[in-house]
């Protein structure tokens, strides 16, 4: 398929495009989503540990994203500052729904819901699905003191400093929870496999 005029530009120069757009052309804001709507909603998921509003929490970052376009000075690129938007509005999520039970994804009334039939995949796509939902299982299985750092840390690349002030804590204190993350990600990813493993 050929691509598009605004397929073939750079961030830097859609985010220049979608602000000077005449009201109601999103074509250059769409090709941004459409660029890093994949990272931002598995991350959403990552964050706040609920499938089920990841993709209301990701359509929300962009509304966010659009609505602050003026704004973004290109300081940073659009994809590091979209993140940082994601970040902020998944923590806030978790703050306002500490406390509050999600529907469980392993109960038959949950699983027979239209929203969760998957269609059938490719072979390789098959692999990479599996490879995903394992690691999604083990981060659900992990509390968010250690999962919330070590996604910001190994899935959005903040620095050490930058998860401390998003999440107010010590610089010590995120070194620790994301080393402490990591041993308990391996643990968890090494039970999981062994168990699977077949005995002779």
């Amino acid at each position: 398929m050929k691509a598009t005029k605004f397929q073939q530009e750079s961030d830097e120069r859609l985010v220049a495009l979608a602000k000077s757009a005449l009201a109601g052309d999103m074509r250059a804001f769409d090709e941004l989503v459409r660029r890093h709507q994949g990272k931002i909603l598995t991350n959403c998921r990552y964050l706040t540990g609920s499938g089920g509003d990841a993709e209301d929490l990701a359509q929300e970052v962009f509304v966010k994203a659009f609505f602050a376009l003026a704004r973004f000075e290109g300081r940073a690129a659009f994809g590091s500052w979209v993140t940082r938007i994601k970040i902020n509005h998944c923590l806030n999520f978790n703050r306002k729904t500490k406390g509050k039970a999600f529907l469980d994804a392993s109960d038959p009334k949950v699983q027979g819901a239209d929203e969760l039939t998957i269609e059938p995949r490719a072979p390789g796509k098959l692999e990479e699905d599996d490879r995903r939902q394992r690691v999604r299982a083990i981060l659900d299985q992990m509390g968010d003191t250690l999962r919330i750092p070590l996604v910001m840390s190994d899935m959005d690349g903040l620095s050490y400093q930058e998860i401390a002030d998003e999440l107010g804590i010590g610089l010590s204190a995120v070194k620790m929870r994301i080393k402490r993350g990591r041993e308990t990600f391996r643990q968890l990813y090494d039970a999981q496999a062994a168990e699977e493993t077949p005995h002779a």
